[in-house]
């Protein structure tokens, strides 16, 4: 009877080792790529929708500042912080509260003339204050921004309005905005011949976002005349969708 040496049972035992890793492996790797093919074979649906609903607005913004021009730089800041100061002021007792006004722009510069060969020669210093102004109770818009002009606001850069709360407005969105990829998913299917499986990923973008001032170029101020009309009319609040669809035949 022959017997195997010591060095070849360790030579075959190393051997057989190796053999039921390398299967291990294989058979780890082929799980996740049988996953990835079962989902290649898959027959999805990739679309989006959108939902929009109006709102009357509730609250507004307004960008206003002080622009003066003076010989010297110390004037010019001197000027502009007296009108300024009755600015702020006319707009608190206008009922605008201090955690409402903020100042968003302060500057100071040279003023120059040119002329053809000749060097700039200098002609004065523009200093500018600009604040942001939130008005929570539309009522007191149009009469604010009257009392800012009488008080020495010589710059509105515009007017926008928004939502205190735009919750209730953004969710009626979500809504319209899910039915009418439903509807759409149904369509497709409905003119292909699958079915609707399940619903795999559903991801939102777009929603509530307060719009940017838009300059008030046709307005005129007139300390003695009757508060100037600023007509809020409705706002668009939208919500976009996309959604991920497995079809079955």
């Amino acid at each position: 009877m022959k017997t195997s040496s010591p060095a070849r049972i360790v030579a075959g035992a190393l051997a057989a080792t190796l053999l039921c890793a390398s299967a291990g492996a294989a058979l780890a790797q082929s799980a996740p790529d049988s996953a990835a093919d079962a989902m290649f074979r898959a027959t999805t649906l990739n679309i989006s929708a959108f939902g929009e609903v109006r709102a009357a607005p509730d609250q507004a913004s307004i960008s206003l500042g002080v622009q003066t021009l003076e010989p010297t730089a110390a004037q010019a800041m001197a000027q502009n912080a007296d009108q300024m100061t009755r600015v702020i002021a006319a707009l608190k007792r206008g009922g605008i509260e201090a955690k409402d006004i903020q100042t968003s722009g302060l500057s100071l510069s040279a003023q120059y003339a040119y002329a053809e060969n000749k060097p700039p020669r200098l002609t004065g210093y523009q200093a500018s204050n600009q604040v942001a102004v939130t008005v929570r109770d539309l009522k007191r818009l149009g009469p604010a921004l009257d009392a800012v002009v009488a008080s020495g606001a010589n710059q509105i850069n515009g007017v926008s309005f928004g939502l205190s709360d735009p919750k209730a407005a953004e969710d009626a969105a979500r809504l319209k905005a899910v039915q009418a990829l439903q509807a759409k998913a149904q369509l497709y299917t409905g003119a292909t011949g699958y079915r609707l499986s399940r619903l795999v990923n559903l991801s939102e973008g777009g929603g509530y976002s307060p719009p940017q001032p838009r300059p008030l170029m046709a307005m005129a101020f007139k300390a003695e005349a009757s508060s100037t009309p600023v007509e809020a009319g409705e706002m668009s609040v939208r919500v976009d969708v996309s959604g991920l669809y497995e079809l079955t035949h």
